[in-house]
C-alpha cells in the first residue's frame, strides 16, 4: 500500500503537448507544499515530458502508475513554490 493521500486530480488526456505540462503545472500551483497531485495523462510524449518537467521544477515524483488502458497516473508531491 502506498503511503500518500491524493489531494487533487487533474486529467490532461484531452490536451496536447506542450499544453499538457502547463495544465498540470497550473493545478500544482493551487496546492500547498506537502500536498499531492495525481495527473492522468496519455502514453507517449506526456509520460516522457510531464514527469521530467515536474522534476526539473523541484517537485517530488512519488509514482507513475500504468492504468493499462493507454493512460498513466503521475503522482507528484509539491515541495517547491
Amino acid at each position: 500500500m502506498d503511503d500518500f493521500e491524493i489531494d487533487e486530480r487533474v486529467d490532461i488526456t484531452d490536451v496536447v503537448c506542450p499544453m499538457t505540462f502547463v495544465k498540470a503545472k497550473v493545478a500544482m500551483e493551487e496546492l500547498e507544499i506537502g500536498q499531492v497531485l495525481a495527473v492522468t495523462m496519455n502514453d507517449g510524449e506526456p509520460v516522457q515530458n510531464v514527469p521530467r518537467s515536474f522534476k526539473e521544477e523541484g517537485q517530488q515524483i512519488l509514482k507513475l502508475i500504468d492504468n493499462e488502458n493507454g493512460t498513466y497516473d503521475l503522482i507528484v508531491k509539491k515541495v517547491e513554490e
